[in-house]
């Protein structure tokens, strides 16, 4: 299995662009167990790991949650508060105690429509960080049920 790194803010912004973002972090400590946010809730604010770990699930009537997948440092919590209508599309715990950067999403889309090419630079990098977990559900997908042998990564 081929595996690419998360595209993380490091690498996906210039410096300029990634310097105004983080000029509007706030840090923050999550502690372990911490429900960061619920599908269908709002979304209202984002994170990029600092340390610890964050898991991704999906609401499944009748029984607990499924994780999708567990996000670690300098990785993205939250990509719906670019996209209308601002909606979590999963829900998210921190398994572990975390610290990360928070962000406010309506002073960062503020931002973002003032300068188009921050706003284009953002949009490429979320996008990026949705293609990459779309290519893993995708691989975790065929894992669990096809065939042995049956699937492509490609």
């Amino acid at each position: 299995m081929i595996t690419t790194p998360t595209p993380s803010l490091l690498r996906a912004l210039p410096a300029e662009h990634r310097n105004r973002l983080m000029r509007v972090a706030r840090e923050v400590s999550i502690p372990q167990g911490t429900r960061l946010f619920e599908e269908g809730g709002a979304a209202d604010r984002f994170w990029i790991i600092r340390t610890g770990t964050v898991e991704l699930d999906m609401h499944v009537p009748g029984r607990r949650p499924a994780v999708i997948e567990s996000l670690r440092h300098n990785e993205l919590v939250g990509w719906s508060w670019l996209f209308v209508p601002h909606a979590y599309h999963l829900g998210a715990e921190a398994t572990t105690p975390v610290r990360a950067y928070e962000f406010d999403a309506t002073a960062v889309r503020l931002m973002c429509q003032e300068d188009p090419a921050l706003g284009s630079a953002v949009a490429q990098w979320v996008g990026d960080v949705l293609a990459h977990r779309l290519r893993s559900a995708r691989i975790r997908l065929l894992d669990l049920y096809a065939p042995y042998g049956s699937g492509s990564y490609i």
